[in-house]
């Protein structure tokens, strides 16, 4: 491993990063790794759910969540972040289906091959060991989380390939991994107890919530529970999108989870590091480099 470990992350909209992420931003940036954070879009199509701001949707909530996604850096110790191709390039898609999907500007429609480019750029610059995103399918079928998967592979091969002696030396990412949720630990977050927050849904199985894999699938476990304070801040700050109440949230959906200071992966490409636990899962995203 070199002297200075540096992790980017790759999120489609202002508060991906806080829920899935923020405990592992946090405690890799304040152990003194660089972190950067690149998000895809602004999150316009966000569902607002206080209604005392309400008055920002369809309108301006993609500059107002620029704001949030600041506040939710600060807390989180991350002063390195930036809007894939700058703020507004692509805009958000919404929900797979809907008629927003074709929307020419938005990031479902983006050109891979440009959008790469804008990502590659940055890693050339950052020169990350390791590359965080989603899956395949986008951690849960969302269009923009899937397209950034597909950006964030490209960009990888794009940013180790060599284009001559003008252009920025190549980088090779070493570590490339998945957001992932194991349903083991899922069913565990989901039974809120008595105590829940009256506001909060619960469901009865992880079957109603549209995320989560086999644990067999999950490769790394980071854990970020001293960091649990700075993620609780984070996913607050993003006030639009997250609503937060004695240690639980719950989107637009109602649907309450107890929030967790231990997140999970899939390690999509380079060397698996030694694991520990009864899973054999990696505690470290730069394991064995």
């Amino acid at each position: 491993m070199t002297d200075q470990r540096r992790l980017l992350l790759v999120h489609a909209h202002p508060d991906d990063e806080s829920i899935q992420t923020g405990a592992t931003m946090a405690a890799y940036a304040a152990g003194g790794a660089g972190v950067t954070l690149v998000t895809c879009t602004l999150g316009e199509l966000g569902e607002v759910i206080p209604a005392r701001l309400a008055h920002l949707a369809g309108g301006p909530l993609g500059q107002h969540r620029i704001g949030e996604l600041a506040a939710a850096c600060a807390a989180l110790g991350v002063p390195d972040h930036r809007f894939l191709g700058g703020p507004g390039r692509w805009r958000d898609s919404g929900m797979m289906g809907l008629p927003d999907n074709a929307d020419p500007r938005c990031f479902w429609q983006a050109d891979v091959t440009e959008a790469a480019a804008a990502l590659a750029a940055v890693i050339r610059e950052v020169r990350p060991q390791v590359l965080v995103t989603y899956d395949a399918n986008g951690y849960y079928g969302h269009p923009d989380h899937i397209q950034a998967h597909r950006v964030s592979r490209a960009a990888v091969a794009l940013a180790a390939r060599r284009d001559g002696p003008a252009a920025p030396p190549p980088w090779q990412v070493a570590k490339f991994y998945a957001t992932a949720m194991p349903r083991s630990v899922l069913a565990g977050l989901i039974e809120l107890g008595p105590g829940r927050p009256e506001r909060f849904r619960q469901v009865r199985s992880v079957a109603e919530v549209p995320y989560g894999v086999a644990d067999s699938q999950v490769t790394t476990e980071i854990d970020g529970t001293a960091q649990l304070a700075a993620k609780t801040a984070a996913m607050t700050a993003h006030a639009t999108q997250v609503a937060v109440a004695g240690g639980c949230y719950a989107l637009a959906d109602g649907v309450g989870q107890r929030i967790t200071g231990r997140e999970y992966y899939t390690l999509l490409a380079g060397p698996r590091g030694p694991g520990d636990g009864p899973h054999g899962w990696e505690q470290d995203l730069f394991a064995g480099l």
